[in-house]
């Protein structure tokens, strides 16, 4: 069984992206890695250089910045990436670059990708999904957080990445038929200095809206306002071990207040039915599990 990794990745220095720790995450169920670097503002290529290891391959790519509509910018990227991967390999384990993988999991992905390589009926992996926010202490809980997504494909270049890069679909715009593991991808792209989140929000709209929208709706302000949020957990467990240095030089401070929490009644009410039940009514899916 052969499976490479891939991801995309631009200005990862200049926005504090974590894509060193998510590619090296993952590197011990990989046999190779991809990494497509877009032309940067920063030393983001040399970042990536510095990866202490043989399985890291390197392709520039030149991002269309005319492209802001629907974050296709960035789906059309992790086609490039994906469509470089060579025919020998059976498995694709794509990584954003704010994602991370716990070492704890590291077993249970294997063992997926063995019992399902053979298996024509699957097309990928779902993972659960873990959202931190504001700091490493508080995960989000509320419904505006997406719980599940495909993170590990089959080699089939019928399958494209869809819409903005959250997840795939086949070309026909056909749902991927995926098998759910018990690993979970620790998201903390909204884990940032106050500074770079604000910067790294206004260069994300910008891939999905054009300059008067952004005017209308994006705050020109310095530092992103981390208190808007409506509901959030603390978090009690561990952080990957690849994260230690990072969570280490954390500099700014962030405190939620439970008591403050900001969702409607109507909210409120679903998230009773989640909390007690598991199920959460009217919830999107991008996939179908088998």
């Amino acid at each position: 069984m052969k499976v490479t990794g891939f991801t995309i990745i631009r200005n990862a220095i200049k926005y504090d992206y974590p894509v060193v720790e998510a590619i090296t995450s993952i590197l011990p169920v990989c046999d190779e890695f991809l990494v497509s670097v877009g032309n940067s503002e920063d030393g983001t290529l040399d970042l990536i250089k510095k990866i202490n290891s043989p399985k890291i391959k390197i392709m520039e790519s030149v991002w269309d910045d005319k492209l802001r509509e629907g974050g296709k910018l960035l789906s059309i990227e992790t086609n490039k990436a994906f469509d470089a991967i060579d025919k020998n390999s059976d498995w694709c384990f794509y990584i954003q670059s704010d994602e991370v993988i716990h070492e704890k999991y590291l077993d249970a992905i294997k063992k997926g990708m063995v019992q399902y390589k053979d298996d024509k009926a699957v097309d990928g992996l779902l993972f659960n999904y873990t959202h931190f926010y504001g700091n490493y202490n508080y995960v989000g809980n509320s419904r505006s957080w997406y719980r599940n997504e495909i993170r590990i494909i089959k080699n089939n270049k019928d399958i494209r990445s869809y819409k903005d890069a959250q997840g795939f679909r086949k070309s026909d715009n056909s749902k991927l038929n995926v098998k759910a593991i018990d690993a979970s991808v620790y998201h903390y792209g909204w884990v940032k200095p106050p500074k770079a989140q604000q910067a790294k929000q206004e260069n994300f709209h910008k891939m999905w809206h054009d300059d008067e929208w952004m005017k209308k709706n994006i705050a020109a302000v310095d530092e992103f306002d981390y208190s808007k949020i409506d509901s959030l957990a603390e978090f009690k467990s561990t952080h990957p071990s690849v994260m230690k240095e990072r969570i280490a030089k954390l500099n700014w401070d962030f405190k939620y207040d439970a008591s403050k929490i900001k969702l409607s009644l109507k909210n409120k009410f679903l998230k009773l039915i989640e909390t007690t039940t598991g199920w959460r009514p009217g919830e999107y899916k991008n996939y179908k599990i088998l």
